[in-house]
């Protein structure tokens, strides 16, 4: 179906174009969203007479889309929910809850305006797209995890690039390891201390068995010398 855009419509065209759709995505969403008329004879001079006011009209959207976006920009909003120990959702994140968690922080969107590429079906943080003009889209980024606590500290290892979502079972491991090596340092400690004093010990047994044999080698030389000594007590 050949139609006329009244709007600039992403990956589709800007306003005034006109471009070839698919019937069923021209009467399920471009027409009755009024986002697009057919391309007739009769719509295209319509158009084109109300194409100042339509502009007009669609810059003071855009300018007001404009001031939402810089209240959106670097925008985090957190999102708790129930999950299994593998980090998987009872449920899914859905366009309404992103938009009620950004209420929350008092900015007002339509679910509508999120643009949902992928459910959520994990605990984690993710990139979310607002459409709030067609010339005005901005990106938020959702936190979604069992709890406040979870959800900091997911948002401390992304900060870092570190890997964000750490279930339960991991970090039982992970507590396992670091147990396992703390454990390992101990018995490493009491190991180099046990060895220390068993060097000392032979050190001093070395030191012992040199100073007997140096007093053995020594006696000889002092016999001799006491008998020297004697001898000379005598003459005198």
């Amino acid at each position: 179906m050949q139609i006329i855009l009244l709007e600039r419509v992403e990956k589709l065209g800007q306003m005034g174009d006109e471009v070839s759709v698919k019937p069923g995505y021209a009467r399920n969403f471009l027409l009755p969203q009024n986002k697009a008329v057919r391309a007739t004879e009769a719509n295209r001079r319509r158009f084109e007479s109300q194409r100042a006011e339509l502009e007009a009209r669609n810059l003071e959207r855009k300018n007001e889309a404009d001031r939402v976006a810089q209240d959106l920009e670097g925008l985090s909003v957190l999102l708790i929910r129930a999950a299994s120990d593998t980090g998987q959702l009872y449920g899914s994140v859905n366009a309404r809850d992103i938009a009620d968690a950004v209420g929350e922080q008092g900015i007002n969107i339509a679910r509508g305006q999120v643009i949902m590429e992928r459910p959520v079906k994990t605990i984690g943080i993710f990139d979310f797209r607002i459409q709030l003009h067609p010339e005005v889209i901005v990106t938020i980024e959702i936190n979604v995890a069992q709890s406040a606590e979870e959800a900091e500290a997911q948002a401390e290892r992304h900060a870092r690039g570190e890997t964000v979502v750490v279930t339960e079972a991991e970090r039982a491991a992970i507590d396992m390891a670091e147990e396992a090596e703390r454990q390992a340092a101990e018995v490493a400690q009491a190991a180099a201390e046990l060895v220390d004093e068993q060097t000392a010990e032979k050190i001093l047994e070395e030191a012992a068995e040199v100073t007997a044999e140096a007093e053995e080698a020594a006696a000889p030389a002092e016999e001799v010398a006491e008998e020297a000594s004697e001898e000379e007590e005598n003459k005198a």
